[in-house]
């Protein structure tokens, strides 16, 4: 795992703004892993101060006249590319991926196409525009199936649908996001993988009663399971990482992030989907991946802060 000069990065980091809150759905999520954040930054010692993105961003960034941001924006105008391209105009460098990478991973859509034309394995699925489309599904990817918004995160809007009568209500409750896909649901083992200047983080397997990994098993149940080191052996999670990479740099994604993966019965691999600024609560995903790897909450603020000190010129990967 990287070493990281503690001293050396807050030297460097001068006055840091940590955006936190937001108008998006996933707002209370992002209030909370904006905290965590700036209370480890404030213990490290670097100068910093939060701002909820709810209020005037740009008024309060002119005031404080940050060195740089911490962007713990999640889901929409935070994660999306839209305040990453404000920051650009206004030349604040801003931890995580930049506007192109962004707004391509926060599309699930477009994120899928992409790994389908470069070839990397990502379910079977249709785009749901009407009520005519319905039935189209049915037949293509066919049940079981989830049904889920272009453009949230945190599983919001998402539903498995097992049953032709549960088809419609489920688009209803997507459609309220907006665009909406449906895609195939595939059986099996359901597995994160975080990536941190350029390094795949040791993989989490995610373990829930619940009918799929929905809002409730992230963020407020006590009984999901999460098993970090996972069972998988060395030599399959190195496998399975290249894919994770080649799967985050095809969007452009780049400093940190997070894959989610399944792998189905017969241990086929599936990209399910990528986070550009992924949850830092309590119950969320790269801390535990980083304290595997050695990092502490501490350490591994300050490795994500380093990456608003890095070049954010941006390619999708060939």
């Amino acid at each position: 795992m990287m070493r990281l000069d503690r001293q050396a990065i807050v030297d460097a980091a001068g006055k840091v703004v940590v955006l936190m809150g937001g108008h998006s759905a996933e707002r209370e999520i992002s209030l909370q892993s904006g905290a965590a954040v700036l209370r480890a930054l404030q213990d490290c010692g670097v100068d910093a101060r939060g701002v909820d993105a709810a209020e005037d961003v740009v008024a309060a960034l002119q005031g404080i006249r940050p060195d740089r941001v911490f962007n713990m924006l999640h889901g929409r105008g935070g994660e999306d590319g839209s305040m990453q391209g404000l920051l650009q105009i206004m030349q604040i460098p801003c931890t995580g991926s930049g506007v192109m990478a962004s707004a391509i991973a926060m599309d699930k859509l477009r994120s899928k196409q992409i790994w389908q034309a470069m070839g990397l394995p990502t379910p079977p699925y249709r785009r749901l525009d009407n009520e005519a489309d319905l039935a189209k599904a049915l037949q293509q990817p066919g049940l079981p199936m989830i049904v889920k918004p272009v453009l949230e995160g945190s599983s919001i809007g998402m539903s498995k649908v097992e049953t032709e009568s549960e088809l419609a209500p489920a688009w209803r409750k997507a459609r309220a996001s907006g665009c909406v896909i449906a895609e195939q649901w595939i059986q099996g083992r359901e597995f994160t993988a975080a990536v941190l200047h350029g390094e795949v983080l040791p993989m989490i397997e995610l373990k829930t009663a619940n009918r799929f990994y929905d809002y409730d098993a992230k963020y407020l149940s006590d009984e999901t399971r999460y098993l970090c080191p996972t069972d998988l052996g060395a030599a399959r999670e190195a496998e399975l990482g290249r894919l994770i990479r080649q799967a985050f740099d095809a969007v452009g994604a780049s400093g940190w992030g997070r894959v989610d993966f399944m792998l189905d019965e017969n241990g086929q691999p599936w990209l399910i989907e990528i986070n550009t600024v992924p949850g830092m609560t309590s119950h969320s995903l790269v801390p535990m991946a980083a304290r595997e790897a050695g990092l502490d909450f501490n350490d591994l603020v300050l490795a994500i802060l380093q990456t608003a000190m890095a070049d954010k010129s941006e390619g999708v990967a060939a």
